[in-house]
């Protein structure tokens, strides 16, 4: 793995964002915005060809079996995209949720008319395998099942090989949010056996906000013309369209693609996905062994921590007030994440974007200084909250 420079306070003197991305990014990065490109151009289509080559590697593409679809917008956008493309509208889909963005994929379906079935597994813990073989058993009528890799309202880390498999064994087809995973996390098509995987810019790739991308089989791709319900979200007219001309069907966002090809290039300075993947981990356990000996606890057990986020409980005591203590900790230079739980108080820090554990540990001294501004005798959770968890999730 190459030297790559130390981690200082981000360009600007601005927070560190420790979300689920956008996140703080590399100076390098940014400075690639600096110039504007012609979207018709041929050397801007040479940069989209060579993006999507480089995320095809990182996929474990080496066949050609698959092919990478970039889609302006939001991951939500892309993760629409492949919904609304690939299923098709007699198609049946099982989305295996446990927070948010699989209860948002229910929702997107919802919107789409496309049938569905949940298995909700709560905050606490994953989806297992034997739970989706006897969904798959009972019901043949479904023809996908959507699993999220690394679900970040509770910071839980799915089983996907595990799913992956099971799925494939029962005939059935597996469409993969990878959203805050893919790039630090392993996902490769030779190992996971999937129909489609998506992610976007500013996540584990440490680019800016702006597109997301669906790897494909073009096996799915083709037999997905005439399925979208949307003009704009068309997955298999985007990827039909760059086939013939190279270009994107429409205003692509240039100044995002620059940023990512740089962040791309950083990437595998670091090590590609097992380096990455080792910082993340690295600033987890410095930022949850501190945190922990502050008295704050985990959401979820160790087994489940994912590298990327982590939730906390909320303290009991009464002197804690989240709103307080996220500006505390924002005078402080870190930009924290509320909880986006229903059971719980709770709040979210990020392992993901340009820094390191030294990084992390500041999170940790600054967390302990807000505590004590705020007169925060004991960060530990109500008692009630660690009963829950352990009835939940023994």
């Amino acid at each position: 793995m190459d030297q790559l420079p130390d981690f200082p306070r981000p360009h600007g003197g601005e927070p560190w964002l420790l979300t689920p991305g956008p996140l703080s990014t590399a100076l390098e990065t940014k400075q690639e915005m600096l110039r504007d490109w012609g979207s018709w151009d041929g050397d801007f289509r040479k940069m989209t060809a060579d993006m999507c080559a480089r995320l095809l590697e990182i996929a474990g593409d080496h066949t050609g079996e698959f092919a990478c679809v970039p889609m302006q917008g939001s991951g939500s956008f892309a993760v629409e995209a492949m919904l609304g493309s690939l299923v098709p509208r007699d198609g049946k889909v099982l989305v295996l949720a446990n927070g948010a963005y699989g209860q948002r994929a229910v929702e997107t379906l919802r919107y789409l008319g496309r049938a569905h079935v949940v298995i909700d597994k709560g905050d606490y813990l994953p989806p297992r395998g034997p739970e989706v073989a006897e969904v798959l058993d009972a019901d043949t009528a479904i023809t996908h099942v959507v699993a999220i890799h690394c679900e970040t309202s509770s910071g839980i880390l799915n089983p996907i090989e595990e799913i992956a498999q099971t799925v494939a064994a029962h005939g059935r087809k597996l469409l993969i949010d990878s959203m805050s995973a893919f790039g630090a996390l392993s996902l490769e098509v030779g190992q996971v056996p999937f129909e489609a995987l998506v992610s976007s810019a500013n996540k584990c790739i440490e680019g800016v906000p702006g597109f997301g991308f669906v790897i494909a089989r073009r096996s799915a791709l083709e037999a997905a013309a005439g399925n979208s319900h949307s003009l704009a979200l068309d997955l298999h007219a985007q990827w039909s369209y760059m086939e013939k001309t190279g270009q994107w069907r429409y205003t692509p966002p240039t100044h995002v693609v620059a940023a990512f090809l740089r962040a791309l290039d950083i990437h595998a300075r670091e090590g590609g996905v097992a380096g990455r993947g080792a910082r993340y981990r690295e600033n987890r356990d410095v930022m949850v062994a501190g945190m922990r000996a502050l008295g704050f606890e985990t959401l979820l057990a160790d087994r489940w921590l994912s590298p990327i986020i982590v939730t906390f409980f909320n303290p009991a005591d009464p002197a804690f007030d989240f709103n307080r203590f996220y500006d505390l900790m924002k005078t402080q230079g870190f930009v924290i994440y509320p909880g986006k739980l229903t059971v719980v108080d709770s709040f979210r820090i990020g392992c993901i974007g340009r820094m390191d554990g030294s990084v992390m540990q500041g999170v940790v001294d600054a967390a302990a200084h807000a505590l004590r501004e705020m007169g925060v005798a004991s960060a530990a959770p109500p008692a009630q909250a660690l009963a829950e968890r352990a009835r939940l999730a023994p």
